[in-house]
Formats: C-alpha cells, structure tokens, sequence
C-alpha cells in the first residue's frame, strides 16, 4: 500500500521544467522527454500495483497529506506558468526556446494539473470545486467541470457519450466528435439546470476572459499566445487520455431502453505504480467510474475490468498511432465485449447497447 509521501512524486513533472526555463536551449523538451520517455520506460521497473488501500490506515483520503498535495499543487501550477509566460515573453527567446516552454507547460497542466482538477471537482465541498474550476480556466476548459461530472459519468460507455471513443475509432475522429460534443453537452446541462445569474454558460467563458486578460497585460501578446498555446497542448493530452481510458467498451441496453448501472468493466484499468502515482490514482478508472465520489487515495484495483498493457504515458503515444494502437487494443475489446456478453447472459433481460 502506498504512503502518502508517494504522490509527492507527482511534482517531479512540473520540476522538470525547472531547467527549461533557467537554462533555455536544448532543456526546453525536458518535460516532454521525462514525461513521455522516461516515465514510460521506468513504468516496467516499478511494476503493478494491484494491493487495495486499508481505509483504517488511508483514513478519508481528504485530509492531511493526501489533502495538502492538492492544494499545493494550484501555487504551484500558477507560479509555474507565471515564469513560463515571462520566459516566452522575453525578447531574447527564440522561437524553437518559446515552442518547447509552451509544450512543456502545456504537458505539465494536461497531465497533472488536469488530474488534480478532475479530483477536486469530484469533491462535495464548494471551495473545493472552485479551486477544480480555477485550474481548468487555467487551461481554458472550465466547462469539463459540468461536463464531466453531469454528462460524462450518466453516460459512459453509451453512445450518449461524446467522451468514449467508438470501437475502431481512430484519436483522429474521435477529437472533434468529443470537443464538440462535451462542449454542446455542457450548454444542455446548464440550460437544463436553470441557475439563473450562476449559468456557468455565461460566466465561464467570462473566467477566461478574465485570465487571459490578466496574462495580456502582465506578458503581452507572447505571454497571452503563450496562454493559449499551452492550454491547447493541455486539452488535447486530455482528450487523448479520455479516448485511452474508455476505447470500444459499452453498457448493454435493458430492456426497458436504460442503460445498466456503470461497473468497472466499462472503463479501462491501469496498475502501473509509477504512473499511478504521478497521476494520483487516476489509472484506477474502473474503480473511479464504479464509484465516483470515493477519493484517490482509496481507489481500488479491479482485477477483472479491462486492463490496459502499458501506463497512461505510454498508452497516449501508442494511441497517436491508430495502427499500432488498434494491433494492440482490439484484441482486448474483443474479449471485454465477449465478457460483457456472457455477463449479461447470465443476469438476463439484456441486450447489446451498440
């Protein structure tokens, strides 16, 4: 079982920009090297982690430590990107310097900032949800919040949901279908909650707004591109880890037309210690879809959900490769649905939902 301390390892990403940003030159692509070289490679090493947390030792998973990591994390990310923004907006830069400060942000708010806010925004406290609204204004994202939470999690696994990749989908196709439909989702989702002056329709892209103006002015025009540029780098490694994390697994259809309740099996699962503790539990997703309000330091390993091969960092690579990415994982979601199927047989009154 992990200590606490273990997640600390999460800030060895954004450490990593540390000489990108004194140093300048060749160090720029440090993050994304760290992060999609080494981690993948240190992830055979480190091995699985398949031990579920004892909430007597774990306690809530709220509070302490475990707490403190997240919070710290936001000081971090914004000072982070305060120095990333003067750095690009120095007239001594060049543009290849600019490019990989901007990346490494980006990859350093995507993979772990993102992380951090999809946590928080799970949390039942208001402050909590904010500062999870915060860090994905940081990346200008906010409406992920509503999304994930109200349309992401009711329709996983269906064809309702823009955020799970079809069968046979390649990350191509399934980007527009999902920054599309997430954002068209979240417009229904608010319209439909009727919350007067707090439609977050209208208020979050004036958070935004509000951030970019602040950077514009602090930085200038690089500064402001540069606000931009990373959280593109940002979404788009999100997108990439939604595509990996629910590719090709389905919910079978009642017959009363609804959909079965979410089980681990329509996720899949990842127990990869090093990536796991980087991505605070995030890879445990069969356990975070089954019960979505428990916190990260009690996710569970599901032996039984869909596994994944190989750690996030090494999965999202293999996934920009659609040839490579479907040798690997068709033969999965051929025995998954096969499983699936034999489930249903047996609790009867089911049928396929494709």
């Amino acid at each position: 079982m992990r200590s606490a301390w273990w997640y600390g390892l999460a800030f060895s990403v954004p450490a990593s920009m540390v000489p990108a940003l004194w140093l300048g030159g060749a160090w720029v692509w440090l993050t994304p090297a760290f992060v999609f070289v080494v981690v993948p490679l240190l992830d055979v090493p480190f091995g699985l982690e398949t031990k579920d947390p004892d909430p007597a030792v774990v306690g809530s998973g709220r509070t302490g430590l475990h707490q403190a990591w997240l919070v710290s994390w936001v000081l971090v990310q914004l000072g982070l990107m305060a120095w990333t923004f003067a750095r690009v907006a120095d007239p001594g830069a060049s543009g290849l310097e600019r490019l990989g400060w901007v990346v490494s942000l980006g990859v350093v708010n995507g993979a772990c900032g993102i992380t951090i806010a999809h946590e928080l925004m799970h949390r039942r406290s208001r402050w909590e949800f904010r500062l999870s609204e915060l860090l994905m204004a940081l990346v200008a994202y906010p409406h992920f919040c509503v999304e994930h939470v109200f349309g992401h999690h009711k329709h996983v696994a269906t064809p309702h949901d823009p955020a799970t990749a079809r069968w046979g989908q390649s990350v191509f196709s399934f980007l527009p279908q999902t920054l599309i439909g997430s954002f068209q989702s979240f417009w229904s989702i608010e319209r439909d909650r009727r919350r007067g002056w707090r439609d977050a329709r209208f208020w979050y892209p004036a958070y935004v707004a509000g951030i970019a103006a602040v950077v514009g002015v602090a930085f200038g025009p690089w500064g402001l591109g540069a606000f931009f540029g990373q959280a593109t780098v940002a979404v788009f490694l999100l997108e990439v880890i939604n595509y990996v994390e629910h590719y090709g697994l389905e919910r079978s259809k009642r017959s009363d037309g609804r959909y079965e309740r979410v089980q681990p099996e329509h996720s899949w699962n990842s127990a990869h210690r090093l990536t796991s503790a980087l991505l605070f539990e995030l890879p445990r997703h069969s356990d975070h879809h089954h019960v979505a309000s428990r916190p990260y330091p009690l996710l569970r390993h599901h032996e039984g959900s869909p596994q994944l091969p190989a750690g996030y960092a090494t999965m999202v690579l293999a996934a920009l490769v659609p040839p490579l990415w479907r040798r690997v994982m068709d033969p999965r979601v051929a025995a998954a649905r096969r499983a699936a199927a034999v489930k249903a047989d047996s609790s009867g009154g089911l049928r396929s939902g494709a």
